[in-house]
């Protein structure tokens, strides 16, 4: 049955998540009633939540997210810090190996944003969650859309304990369920074509794991991160330590396959020390104390679908988030694509007003800007491993990738170029910036420092960590 007597704006955003919290902020300023449904019971405040588990991994918000985050949700940065959320320059607080070797600590150019996944995605309910226009359907399952190929008209939802299917009308309906979306098939049965799509697969698996850091280490440390290198021939491995709320550190490891880490708690810190491309991450493990298990997960393939490229796209509905594209959270793209994502939906809705035609159109290829530029940076490394593509990386991976890596050598010791190549990576600006002349001379001319012989840590870093 349908909904009677439902307020004459109403949208519908699916999914509770970090994507889904930011949609429906964006639409509460439209919509008399934002209704958001979500499968599972979402917790009071930060905590563990069954339908995320890489919340049990490292995340960063980059300075391009975390702009838009904050034009969306005004104040939700200065409460993150009060939570405890680090805020650290770029490249200033990153020690980091690269391919080509490691970066020097350049004065700030962006920032990152590190919190733990619970409290970055509590801190955003609770302003969101504030909005008397907003509400969620908890425990609710999708059933599909209500419509035809031209508009959408609402969705079809039951309770996941089975109970009657029903109705909830909207003249605006958001896909922000993440990965497991299946906002192609929904497509396909209200007789629109399939939705051409690419998956970048290098059959990586990553394991995680919370520590205490170091007493004189717990106020203000670095990131640490060890880069693998897809372009020697063997599996890539990687690992990321962040320094998040509390005095904790969480380490990521990840590796591709025939090296991926294990599962095991035993294992962890060994493979940091033995497996990676420099012992670094591993040796800071050997004064830090373990605070829990290791989490571990394999659902790390890229996959974006081109929802832009189709020739009807029907009024009223978007995709976004890792809905429309997932990227390998090695990278720490996919919070930054999902709320420069957020802020166009309101952008856009704003300029050309609700039930606008072709409004949902024109989102969605607007939304091919943010989300192809974490797609270029994730595929460009991930394509070359072995296996993660049936016909391996085509001609544009290959030039995209050598002049790329020209850039990241040229990086090393040259601070404007390292500049350059922040304002991409932390999503700021587009892509384009790397191709200006002077950009291109500065790549052909190389780095104007020698290379570093070790990881740039301070003497006071090395002591408060306990290293020699």
């Amino acid at each position: 049955m349908t909904e009677p007597s439902l307020p004459a704006r109403t949208a519908v955003v699916l999914g509770g998540s970090h994507a889904g919290m930011l949609a429906a902020r964006a639409l509460a300023e439209f919509a008399d009633r934002v209704v958001m449904v979500e499968r599972d019971v979402l917790p009071e405040g930060p905590a563990p939540r069954k339908g995320l588990p890489q919340a049990r991994h490292a995340h960063m918000l980059w300075s391009g997210g975390a702009r838009a985050v904050e034009a969306l949700v005004p104040g939700v940065t200065e409460a993150l810090r009060e939570a405890g959320a680090r805020r650290l320059p770029v490249t200033t607080d990153m020690v980091a190996l690269s391919r080509q070797g490691w970066f020097r600590r350049w004065p700030e150019s962006h920032h990152v944003v590190l919190a733990g996944r619970d409290l970055l995605d509590a801190t955003i309910r609770a302003h969101v969650l504030a909005d008397p226009r907003v509400e969620v359907l908890q425990g609710t399952q999708v059933v599909g859309l209500e419509g035809t190929a031209a508009a959408v008209t609402g969705v079809r939802v039951r309770g996941r304990d089975a109970g009657e299917e029903r109705v909830v009308g909207a003249g605006m309906v958001v896909d922000a369920t993440g990965r497991g979306s299946t906002a192609a098939r929904w497509l396909t049965d209200l007789g629109l074509p399939t939705a051409p799509q690419r998956k970048v697969d290098p059959g990586l698996a990553y394991a995680s794991r919370l520590y205490l850091a170091p007493e004189d280490a717990r106020s203000g440390f670095p990131v640490v991160n060890v880069q693998s290198d897809p372009r020697d021939g063997g599996p890539g491995r990687a690992g990321f330590l962040l320094p998040i709320e509390d005095g904790r550190w969480i380490v990521t490891l990840s590796g591709t396959r025939g090296g991926q880490p294990s599962p095991a708690t035993g294992d962890f810190a060994r493979f940091a020390r033995e497996d990676l491309r420099h012992p670094l991450i591993g040796d800071l493990l050997e004064r830090a104390e373990a605070l829990s298990e290791v989490s571990f997960t394999r659902a790390t393939v890229n996959r974006r679908y081109y929802y832009e490229r189709m020739r009807d796209w029907p009024e009223n509905f978007t995709v976004l988030g890792d809905a429309l594209a997932s990227f390998n959270p090695v990278y720490g793209h996919g919070l930054a694509a999902a709320a420069q994502s957020a802020l166009l939906l309101r952008d856009l809705t704003r300029r050309h007003g609700w039930a606008a035609p072709g409004l949902s159109r024109r989102i969605q290829k607007a939304l091919a800007r943010p989300v192809g530029a974490a797609w270029d940076l994730a595929i460009g490394q991930d394509v070359f491993y072995p296996g993660a593509t049936p016909d391996g990386p085509t001609l544009r991976d290959r030039l995209v990738a050598s002049y790329v890596d020209r850039l990241m050598y040229t990086a090393t010791g040259n601070g404007r170029i390292a500049r350059r190549v922040t304002d991409v990576t932390s999503l700021e600006r587009r892509s384009e910036v790397l191709l200006a002349p002077s950009v291109l001379l500065a790549a052909a001319l190389g780095p104007l420092q020698p290379a570093l012989p070790g990881p740039p840590l301070t003497s006071e870093e090395r002591k408060a960590a306990g290293l020699p």
